[in-house]
């Protein structure tokens, strides 16, 4: 059984979706061990709760250093006793110690294909405003999992996803949300919680489900 911690900041819309994957079978082998949010007034928290998993908010504004924080926060991780860590929506920098602990162990959905619309300053209605902005006829999202870098960590799954004529970024997010975060999302995670993916040189590998 695949222990996972979800890391979340705001609304914990791919939060649901993995709590519902579970709960209808497209995520196999795997339960939510925890959910971590820096913000405490974050709605994932109370998604959490009525779930019946546990979780609990570690804020940067409850410590005097970035230092101390980091600190509380890869100690909150280890005390769950997990085996994979999802990024859905974490607008937190992961501390450097936490990833070199979970190498490839930790996972990221980010609302564009990569290499397109990533990086810093790249997160949340700002990727679908830029995607607007460009006049990009195709958009999506990509699970990967995340090293040192800012969304340069090894691809999982992407899927594409239509811009429409008259899209505004609040429209194109939400798209992106249904038709692609909360599918490949979910699929990652049971695909590596029935060990069918592999990382070697830095390239991802992916056993196809049996018949």
């Amino acid at each position: 059984m695949l222990r996972i911690a979800v890391l979340v900041s705001g609304g914990g819309t791919n939060l649901q979706a993995i709590i519902d994957s579970i709960a209808d079978g497209r995520i196999t082998n795997t339960e939510i061990a925890a959910v971590i949010s820096n913000n405490a007034s974050a709605y994932a928290l109370e998604r959490a709760e009525k779930a019946g998993i546990s979780a609990r908010c570690i804020s940067p504004k409850s410590y005097q250093t970035r230092a101390e924080f980091n600190e509380a926060l890869l100690a909150a991780v280890d005390e769950a006793g997990v085996d994979l860590i999802v990024l859905a929506g974490f607008l937190v920098v992961i501390p450097e110690a936490m990833i070199a602990r979970y190498r490839n162990r930790i996972i990221n959905i980010h609302p564009s294909l990569i290499p397109s619309f990533c990086g810093t300053g790249y997160y949340g209605l700002k990727v679908h405003e830029a995607v607007l902005a460009r006049g990009v006829k195709v958009t999506g999202a990509t699970c990967h999992f995340v090293d040192e870098g800012t969304d340069t960590g090894p691809i999982i799954f992407q899927k594409a996803v239509e811009v429409r004529e008259g899209d505004t970024p609040k429209a194109l997010q939400r798209r992106v949300m249904e038709e692609a975060e909360w599918v490949i999302l979910p699929r990652a995670i049971d695909r590596i919680a029935n060990g069918a993916v592999s990382v070697e040189d830095g390239l991802v590998h992916i056993r196809q489900q049996e018949a």
